[in-house]
Order: structure tokens, then sequence, then C-alpha cells
């Protein structure tokens, strides 16, 4: 489906044989999309000009206009509609001039498989609304920062007023799936990569992932239990949220550069993220620990001023794994901090910023996962190169800092085609790191 629950994604079916027409409509007219036909390239392009489309799905070889020709005028005019060819073994030229100037979601060899066919269509719909949701995001983004620059009243009314439309946006963790228990995790990651561009920083590219991660470790060796672990890895996930409602040029920044007024501003973030997610309550716990993981051990902390035990014991533990990746990664101070360094850092901060007891485990897991890092080989590979089976050894994130895939995780030939075809995509070529042999 697109849009909302009651507005069902709209299909296209091009092709010059009525029986292709008549079993694409009998695979999808049950799966409740509207269905519209035409049998050839000219006819399609009539209906697109007076009909909204959500997909298309074009035979290869048709009289007059090819699927080829068909879909390059359909992504010019609509370049927001998804585009899937079918295509024979014989078309191998076709296909790849289709891929090229019709920039095709996929292709598929006909006869197909009915069960993989709805599954791509329902992929790529999928796809489309999450772009579609970026793009809403982006042009959200872009008016809020040009209404920042023109406010002139006071700091506070300034703070809420981006509180009431930082709480607006974060209805799209609502409409982006319709049942939020079945793919809960899948959505914070991504909105937390959505953060993340919001951000801008490619150099703490990841940031938010890396985090989750420890912390989630961290927390199982504090002896957390299972749903508190879990509390832990969404505020991990989405603990930079409230800094989507501040101005750019405090984000561009390290937190030791910013003056005394910027710091006051910046310091209403943590506040600001409980306050985004005030609406969902099964993250309600989560946002708990997101405004107080700035908070520090002896009462120096932001925005409440806790100390001690008055601190969550899951804000604790994310304070620290936090500040441990902006050390790294330059954003708690300009210098770029060593592994060494930063670990030299949490131990001269135990009882002043941090649990003395949290930083000692945490140095600990880090010492354990350095050892085992030491008995891995790794090799830097092209798409070309990978194999099924094989196991990322570093975060896989794009250019511009988009996270596509965790460390960790195992790559499969239909993952590995999809990586080829993005690429062809976007036109450009990523690099894996990967376990040696």
């Amino acid at each position: 489906m697109n849009g909302t629950e009651s507005t069902p994604a709209s299909l296209l079916f091009v092709d010059d044989e009525a029986n292709i027409l008549s079993s694409l409509k009998r695979l999808f007219r049950p799966l409740g999309y509207r269905i519209h036909t035409a049998t050839g390239g000219a006819e399609g392009l009539e209906l697109l000009a007076r009909e909204p489309v959500d997909l298309i799905i074009s035979d290869m070889r048709m009289p007059e206009m090819n699927g080829a020709e068909f879909l390059e005028q359909a992504a010019a005019r609509w370049p927001d509609t998804m585009r899937i060819l079918l295509t024979g073994y014989a078309d191998l030229n076709s296909t790849i001039d289709a891929v090229n100037k019709g920039r095709i979601y996929r292709y598929i060899s006909k006869p197909w498989i009915d069960h993989e066919l709805t599954l791509l269509v329902q992929e790529a719909l999928e796809f489309k609304q999450l772009k579609d949701e970026k793009k809403r995001l982006e042009a959200l983004s872009i008016r809020q920062n040009e209404e920042l620059t023109e406010l002139n009243a006071t700091l506070e009314q300034k703070v809420a007023a981006r509180t009431e439309e930082l709480r607006q946006a974060m209805g799209f963790l609502e409409q982006a799936h319709a049942s939020l228990k079945s793919q809960y995790t899948t959505s914070i990651n991504i909105f937390a990569n959505l953060i993340e561009l919001r951000e801008g920083s490619a150099s703490g590219a990841g940031h938010a992932r890396r985090v989750a991660e420890q912390a989630r470790q961290l927390g199982i060796a504090m002896g957390l239990p299972e749903d508190k672990v879990q509390d832990l890895l969404f505020a991990a996930l989405l603990h930079d949220i409230g800094k989507i409602a501040l101005p750019d040029e405090l984000l561009k920044r390290p937190y030791d550069e910013l003056d005394a007024q910027q710091r006051k501003v910046f310091e209403q973030h943590p506040a600001l993220g409980e306050a985004a997610l005030v609406a969902l309550e099964p993250l309600h716990a989560a946002a708990e620990l997101i405004r107080a993981h700035h908070e520090q051990l002896d009462g120096h902390g932001y925005p409440d001023r806790l100390q001690g035990e008055q601190i969550p014991l899951g804000a604790r533990i994310l304070a620290i794994v936090d500040d441990f990746d902006a050390l790294l990664t330059g954003t708690l101070f300009r210098h770029h901090h060593t592994h060494q360094e930063a670990c030299n850092f949490l131990l001269e901060e135990r009882g002043h910023r941090y649990d003395p007891k949290i930083v000692n485990r945490f140095i600990q897991l880090l010492e354990a996962d350095e050892e085992r890092t030491i008995t891995l080989t790794e090799q830097c590979l092209k798409s070309g190169g990978l194999k099924s089976g094989m196991v990322l050894t570093r975060d896989l994130i794009t250019h511009n800092g988009v996270l596509l895939l965790a460390k960790g995780h195992r790559l499969s030939d239909e993952l590995i085609n999809k990586i080829a075809q993005l690429e062809k995509a976007v036109d450009y070529d990523l690099s894996f790191h990967v376990e040696g042999e």
C-alpha cells in the first residue's frame, strides 16, 4: 500500500499480450491494489498523464515502442514512479539499455514466479514510501531552518516552537509502518540513519549504530534484564533525535568550541529528544534515558544536573559509550582521540563524569573485543568480488553518510545482487571490508 491505509497503491501493467495482462491482474487484484493496464507504450504514457501511478510493470518486447523506450520516457516525466521490467533471457542488451535509460528498480525474467513478483512489488512500494518520506523530511528540515533564521523571539519561545514542529515530524514513524510492533527495530534504525543525515557529519556516519551495539553489549554485561536492554538499545539509536531542532551551526562544531549562549541552546537537545517521543508510549522508557544521557556523576551535566544514582543506570551506560565514540570521531573535542586516548579519558573521568564500575566493565569489553579482532584477517573488495556467506568487518556507508549495512552482516546472493543494482542506479562503486579467508 502507499500513503495512508485507506489509499491502495496504484499499479500499471503494460504488455501487448492480453493473456499476460490478464495473468498480472489475476495475481495482484486480490492483494488490494488499484490496477491499470495498457497494451503499448503510447497508451501507457497517455494513462500516466491522467492517472497517478505508484509502480509500472512493463514488458520489454512490444511493437512500435519497446519497454526500454517506454520506461525511459516514464522516468523522465514521472521520476517518482517505481519501474519494473519483464524480460526474456534473450533480451540482455535491451535490458541493460532499460536499466541505464529507464532507471528501473528491478527486472524480472519471464515466466515469473508469482510469489517472487508479488514480493518484489511490495519491496519496491516500500522503497518508494521511504524515498517519499525522506524527501518530505528533508523539505521539512529546510523549511524549519529557514524559519529559524527569522525568529526574533526569546530562547524559550524558539525552543517551544521547535519542540512542536519536532512532535509533528515524529509522526512519520507511525505512518512509515502499518504495524509498529512487527517492524519496530527496523523503523528505529531507519530513523536513526535519517537523524545522522540531518546532522550532516560524514566523520560520524554510523555513530548511532555503533553506540547502540556497544550500549547493548555493556547493558548485558552490567546485568540489565532483557526489557531494559531493549530500552537502552532504542535510546542509543535515537539519543540525538533532539538535535533535529538545533541550528546547523551548532551541529558543525565540537561541544568544547561552543560559547556559553550556544551551549545553553545545545544543552536543550536531551529534553527535546524526550519531548519528541512523548506520543509513542512504547518508547517512554527510552525517552527517559535520552533525557539523562548527558548528566554527569558529579552533578555537572545537563539538562537537570542530576548526580550519582539519581541518573538511571541505562543513561549512565549510554553516556560512557556515546562519549567514547564522540572522542574517536572528534565531535566532543576537535581532537580525534586514538582508541587508547579515549580509554584513558574515560578512566581519568571516573567518579566525576562517569560511574567507575561501568567504565571498568566497558574497558574490559573493549579489551576483549580487541583481542578477538587481532585474530581476524580483513580484505577490501568491490561488489564483483563478493560471495555469499561473507561477513562485513566494518559498517557499509555511502559517500554521503548513509548506513546501508552494519558490521557483522552476513551477505547472501540476493543481497549481493541488490547491491550491484544499487551501484548501477547511483553510478558509483562501494567498498566492502569482509573477513579474509
